[in-house]
């Protein structure tokens, strides 16, 4: 019998866990996207001190995702904001859905995205958004969850490489 998702909102006393799956996740499954690895942009993203100054943000919400009592994914979601970068008090951001590899095929994202949307209708947001990479089978994935394409930013960290500085920008209506 398959285990419940469990979404745990995040404090600080949270913030080494999603360190560990955000790292561990961006090894298992982002590395290539780089010509460093993803070393400057994890040194970068991932630590403490920015987590805990995200998190300090009123508009900004974290989630531990568990299976099977165990820490597989993390949820960051921002509050209006809209895919311009305007106060938008109508959308929902999924900023980073992350999962360990060994969470991969199991409904997660589908059945977390599924979470998403109840939030956001309990909230009576009109949409929610995310950017993905282009080349990415993530966007077939949200397609799948009636996403659509409504617009395309290039990315400009260094070491990326140049094939995947594309992103494209999806909304789907909250129902």
């Amino acid at each position: 019998m398959t285990q419940k998702t469990i979404y745990k909102i995040c404090s600080e006393d949270d913030i080494p866990q999603i360190l560990k799956i955000y790292r561990q996740s961006y090894v298992e499954h982002y590395t290539y996207l780089w010509t460093d690895n993803g070393e400057n942009y994890m040194n970068m993203s991932f630590t403490k001190e920015k987590i805990f100054s995200e998190m300090n943000d009123n508009n900004t919400r974290f989630f531990l995702i568990y299976s099977e009592k165990l820490p597989v994914g993390v949820l960051k979601i921002n509050d209006s904001k809209s895919f311009n970068g305007a106060i938008n008090n109508d959308s929902l951001e999924i900023e980073r859905l992350y999962f360990l590899k060994e969470a991969a095929g199991k409904g997660l994202g589908k059945s977390t995205l599924e979470m998403v949307l109840e939030l956001a209708a309990s909230e009576k947001k009109k949409n929610i958004w995310l950017k993905a990479m282009k080349t990415a089978d993530a966007v077939k994935f949200y397609q799948k969850q009636d996403f659509l394409t409504i617009g395309e930013a290039d990315l400009s960290y260094p070491f990326l490489k140049d094939e995947f500085k594309r992103m494209v920008i999806m909304k789907r209506d909250v129902k």
